[in-house]
């Protein structure tokens, strides 16, 4: 039985640390807002009063928290961080979609005190961490991500090894961003198809059946033609990730003018009032 502490318990994390409670191993569990974790305390999680009460005993650390302010509170705080109560020997996971810049500075202050530190950050919504089946890219030691495999397979069906760490942080942010402005060009061409004089509806099926649309972006067009935009990944948050890449393309002067343009969308979005709206909401911004 591995001896885990489970930081953050958002729509995500909560599901992730149950399915670790159904596997049987020991979760010491934190959220920043009191009585998040009742219902994984019914089920036999151990209740931590900080992060660092949490991972004091603990085999394995994982975090999925918001952000990489949220991350950096969670593991370096200086009176309540997980990592400073860290053992030697014993395995850092983060969960969380940071920057590319904060992980690899994480790593370093976990190599410091002989903390492994691998990056798992997941694809995948609520429905997927219910059932198990979360995609995960991982970076790190290949040694150390092996090891961990059994606790990573408690909520993934597939666990890419993408490279050292950083590379999961990279990956993981294309894939949102990818994600994200393949649903805001839909949106817009929602728009233009409606100023055409032209249903969206009596084309959906013909344009989602072509390969210039792919899967995930044709559940994302029906949901925002049926008015279907509960938070499953909010607007918040998609917007975060593309201002992460946005951020590291300052500091490489890239110039990003496709990832630029879908995040104006989204900002302009969130600005109208429908930041707490799943990612299809932003076709509210054209009505």
């Amino acid at each position: 039985m591995t001896r885990i502490a489970f930081l953050g318990l958002g729509a995500m994390g909560s599901r992730m640390a149950r399915r670790l409670l159904a596997a049987s191993h020991d979760v010491a569990v934190w959220n920043r807002t009191p009585g998040v974790d009742e219902e994984l305390v019914a089920l036999g999680a151990k209740r931590a009063g900080s992060p660092r009460d949490a991972a004091a005993q603990a085999d394995v650390v994982i975090a999925m928290v918001r952000d990489d302010d949220a991350s950096r509170a969670v593991w370096l705080d200086a009176a309540h961080g997980a990592l400073p109560a860290m053992r030697a020997g014993s395995v850092a996971i983060e969960c969380s979609t940071v920057s590319v810049a904060w992980i690899r500075e994480l790593e370093a202050a976990a190599r410091s005190r002989r903390v492994a530190l691998m990056e798992a950050p997941v694809v995948g919504s609520r429905p997927q961490a219910d059932a198990g089946q979360l995609i995960v890219f991982a970076g790190g030691d290949p040694a150390c991500i092996e090891a961990q495999r059994p606790l990573l397979e408690t909520w993934a069906t597939a666990i890419h090894l993408v490279g050292p760490v950083g590379c999961a942080a990279a990956a993981k942010l294309i894939v949102n961003v990818l994600y994200g402005t393949q649903v805001a060009v839909l949106a817009e061409l929602t728009s233009f198809a409606r100023a055409q004089g032209v249903d969206p509806a009596c084309v959906v099926d013909a344009v989602t059946s072509t390969p210039a649309c792919g899967p995930g972006a044709a559940v994302a067009l029906r949901a925002m033609l049926d008015g279907k935009w509960q938070p499953m990944f909010p607007l918040h948050l998609v917007a975060k990730d593309f201002g992460l890449v946005a951020d590291a393309r300052r500091g490489a002067a890239l110039p990003l003018p496709i990832t630029s343009a879908a995040m104006s969308v989204f900002r302009d979005a969130i600005a109208a009032g429908f930041g707490e709206d799943n990612i299809t909401g932003v076709i509210q911004r054209y009505a």
